[in-house]
């Protein structure tokens, strides 16, 4: 019998491809050597080397890597999870950029798009040649999309589009902004360069969490497009949600790598740090705070392998994301707060990534859908009753 290892206590690797493994230790070597040693200072500063990561992410083949043709890699859909989890390991905001490129812009194109609008951008967004950002939420519309301001309107065979949207990852860093409107023929999705006359990129600024990420303000303040910027043939909220939904997995991976990182941190801490003349991990309080912590990462560890399967085999629903989403964000928030604890004056300290991931997690909590639409979304699975309204 072969002890249980402290960092994959059910041995959850074993279940992947001998490809997906060769993945996942490229990117952990990627990770450990390019980005941990950095993102501390990216955090403290509120910035990010945009250009330099594309072209790095890009030569990984991370963007975009679920996707077929047009210079992506093409992977399994857990292979892509994996990745997303080493590289919220070091820190949502790395996730968040990648997942931001290739599950909403080049997803929503890839999905929606003519094939101009795919060969024109696909391949260079892959290679990191080129970044977009994904334009759905505004100011006063979050959780309800359907309501949104932003509205574009014919103009002889053109399009002109006017209105805002806010909390953009990678807005003022993108070269193209997938941008989403009401039209008189229902919302529609438009494909916008953003050197395009009318188009603006604000920072925000101030943020708390997710501070190594690049959030943005677009502006769109008559916003002339040909009729080929348009997607051609989805209305409604289907093409936006789709995209969202693609995210949203991501998502529920990559908080599996955040909740390991802090876990991993409280293990080392508390074995290393000694109080009354002994290790703290020998308390037994702390021992069953690191028993707790074993259990939900490994339990998040659990619901990330089974949906990535649900989605290989080509049985996902989105009901299962917002399942992943909901448990595991929920999952890895507690084991982020409780590891914060265990690290005392320390937990507070960009020395230790375990209070960067809390705050991160947040924000995670809230975006890509809250708590409460995805148990609403649950509650409704399971009933036959919606209940959003």
């Amino acid at each position: 019998m072969t002890k249980p290892d402290a960092h994959d206590f059910l041995d959850l690797d074993a279940e992947l491809s001998g490809e997906v493994r060769d993945m996942r230790d490229a990117v952990r070597a990627f990770a450990n050597d390019q980005l941990l040693p950095n993102v501390a200072e990216w955090y403290e500063s509120g910035s990010l080397p945009a250009a330099e990561l594309a072209k790095g992410f890009g030569q990984l083949g991370l963007l975009g890597m679920h996707l077929e043709g047009y210079g992506c890699a093409g992977t399994s859909a857990v292979a892509y999870g994996i990745a997303c989890r080493e590289l919220e390991a070091v820190d949502s905001g790395l996730r968040s950029f990648v997942s931001v490129q290739g599950s909403l812009a080049m997803y929503a194109i890839y999905k929606w798009g003519s094939e101009e609008q795919k060969q024109e951008w696909l391949p260079r967004m892959a290679a990191g040649e080129a970044l977009g950002c994904f334009g759905l939420t505004e100011p006063d519309a979050g959780s309800d999309p359907g309501s949104m301001r932003t509205r574009a309107v014919r103009d002889g065979k053109d399009w002109v589009l006017t209105g805002a949207k806010m909390w953009i990852t990678n807005g003022t860093v993108a070269q193209v902004a997938v941008v989403w409107a009401q039209t008189d023929d229902g919302i529609r999705g438009f494909v916008v360069p953003t050197d395009t006359p009318g188009f603006t990129a604000n920072e925000v600024k101030h943020k708390l969490s997710l501070r190594a990420s690049l959030t943005a303000e677009l502006v769109l303040d008559g916003v002339r497009l040909p009729e080929s910027a348009a997607f051609p043939e989805v209305r409604g909220l289907r093409g936006p949600l789709s995209c969202l939904n693609e995210a949203r997995y991501g998502i529920l991976y990559g908080v599996v790598g955040a909740a390991r990182s802090c876990y991993e941190s409280a293990l080392e801490y508390t074995l290393s740090r000694e109080q009354f003349g002994k290790p703290l991990a020998g308390f037994q309080l702390t021992q069953r705070k690191l028993a707790d912590l074993v259990v939900e990462v490994n339990r998040a560890g659990l619901v990330a392998l089974q949906i990535g399967k649900l989605k290989d085999a080509g049985k996902l629903h989105h009901n299962h994301v917002s399942f992943g989403k909901m448990a595991n964000v929920r999952s890895a928030i507690e084991v982020a707060r409780t590891a914060r604890a265990m690290l005392g004056a320390n937990g507070i300290s960009l020395e230790y990534p375990v209070m960067r991931h809390m705050a991160n997690l947040e924000t995670v909590l809230t975006y890509e859908g809250t708590e409460e639409m995805h148990a609403l979304s649950l509650g409704q699975s399971v009933t036959g009753l919606a209940a959003f309204r």
